[in-house]
C-alpha cells in the first residue's frame, strides 16, 4: 500500500473520482455522446489535427471525461508511484498540471500524495476546466476542492509559475513539435520534478524519448523509469518503452466504450525527472513477467553499461524467486526491501 493512501476507511481518490463521474452523461443523447466519443478516439490514435483543443464544447468534455478519464487517472498514478517509489521522502507542496482537461493528473497527483498542496490545472479548452471544477468541488480532498483552474494557450508562449511537480499528460501528442518543446522547456525552467506521460504507442514513446533528452539537458536527473541519465538503449523502430495499467470500469464507463469487461488495460509512456537527489530503480521490468515451471522470466531495462536484457530467476534463487513471481510488468527490480 501507498505510504500516502487514505485509511482504508474513507473512500480512496479513484472511488471519490467514480463517484464524481456517475451522473455526468445524465441528459446527453446517446448518439451525441457516442460521436464524442468515437472523435476523440480518432484524436487518440493521431489522425486528428495536433494545433486546437481536442475538447471543445460540453458533449465533447462529458465524452473524454468518461471514456478517458478513468484510464488517464490510472497511468498517471502509475507513473507517478515510479517517482514517489524514487523518493520515499519527497512530497509536492505545489503542483501544476499543464494541459489538464477535466484534471485526471491532479487527482493522481491526489491519490498518491497527502496535502497540503497548492494546485493550478491550465487547459486551453474551458469547457473542460468548467467540468473539472464541478467534479473536483464534489471531492472528498480539500486539496482538489481548492485547486485553481485556469485557461491558458497550451503552446509557445506559454508560462507556469513555479512549482514542486509539473505533469505534462497525454498532451504533447495534441502539439506541433515546436509546441512540444517550448512546453517542455517551460516545464524544465519551473518545476523541482516534471513527469510527461503519454500513450503508449511508438508515437508516443517518441514524444516521451524527446522530452527525457530535453529534460537532462537542463539539467534534470531521471527518477523513473529509466534507471540512468544515459542514452536509451532502445533502436528507434524496433520497439519501444512503454507500460499498462489496470483499470477498473464503471457501469458507466462499459456503456460509453461499448465493452463488457470489468476492467481494461492502459498502455502508456512516461518519464519522470527531478532537479533534487533520488535513489531510481537499478533496473526497470519492460515487459509482462513470463512465469514458467520454476522459473521466472523477466524483460529488464538495467544500468547504462548494461542495456536491455533478460533475467532468469529460478526457485534455487528463493526470495527473489517469490518476488519475482509477484512481479509486474513496470516494477522495479530488484524490489526494495519496503514492496
Amino acid at each position: 500500500m501507498n505510504a500516502f493512501a487514505p485509511a482504508p476507511s474513507e473512500p480512496t481518490t479513484a472511488e471519490s473520482l467514480r463517484a464524481a463521474l456517475a451522473g455526468l452523461l445524465d441528459g446527453l443523447p446517446p448518439k451525441q455522446a457516442a460521436a464524442a466519443v468515437e472523435r476523440l478516439i480518432s484524436n487518440y490514435r493521431g489522425r486528428t489535427p495536433t494545433d486546437a483543443p481536442v475538447l471543445r464544447d460540453r458533449s465533447d468534455v462529458a465524452a473524454y471525461a468518461a471514456y478517458r478519464m478513468p484510464a488517464t487517472f490510472e497511468a498517471v498514478r502509475a507513473a507517478l508511484a515510479g517517482l514517489a517509489a524514487a523518493a520515499p521522502g519527497w512530497a509536492p507542496a505545489s503542483h501544476v498540471d499543464v494541459g489538464g482537461g477535466t484534471g485526471a493528473a491532479t487527482w493522481a497527483v491526489d491519490a498518491t500524495w497527502e496535502g497540503p498542496r497548492e494546485t493550478v490545472v491550465l487547459d486551453w479548452a474551458e469547457p473542460a476546466l468548467v467540468l473539472g471544477r464541478e467534479l473536483a468541488a464534489g471531492a472528498g480532498s480539500a486539496v482538489l476542492r481548492g485547486a485553481e483552474w485556469r485557461k491558458a494557450v497550451i503552446g509557445a508562449g506559454l508560462a507556469l509559475p513555479e512549482a514542486e511537480l509539473v505533469t505534462v499528460s497525454y498532451v504533447l501528442g495534441e502539439l506541433t513539435a515546436a509546441a512540444r518543446r517550448a512546453v517542455v522547456a517551460e516545464a524544465a525552467r519551473t518545476g523541482r520534478a516534471v513527469v510527461v506521460i503519454e500513450p503508449g504507442t511508438p508515437e508516443g514513446y517518441l514524444r516521451i524519448r524527446e522530452a527525457r533528452d530535453a529534460l537532462i539537458a537542463a539539467g534534470f536527473s531521471v527518477a523513473a523509469p529509466c534507471p540512468h541519465d544515459g542514452t536509451c538503449p532502445i533502436v528507434v523502430g524496433e520497439d519501444w518503452c512503454h507500460f499498462s495499467a489496470r483499470v477498473s470500469r464503471s457501469s458507466l464507463h462499459r456503456q460509453v466504450k461499448g465493452g463488457s469487461l470489468a476492467y481494461e488495460d492502459e498502455k502508456f509512456s512516461y518519464v519522470a525527472a527531478v532537479r533534487f537527489p533520488v535513489t531510481p530503480a537499478t533496473a526497470r521490468i519492460t515487459r509482462k513477467p513470463q512465469i514458467r515451471k520454476g522459473l521466472v522470466l523477466l524483460d529488464l531495462c538495467g544500468p547504462e553499461s548494461e542495456g536491455l536484457g533478460r533475467a532468469t530467476v529460478s526457485k534455487r534463487h528463493g526470495e527473489a524467486y517469490r518476488a519475482a513471481r509477484d512481479a509486474e510488468w513496470g516494477d522495479a527490480w530488484p524490489p526494495s526491501a519496503g514492496d
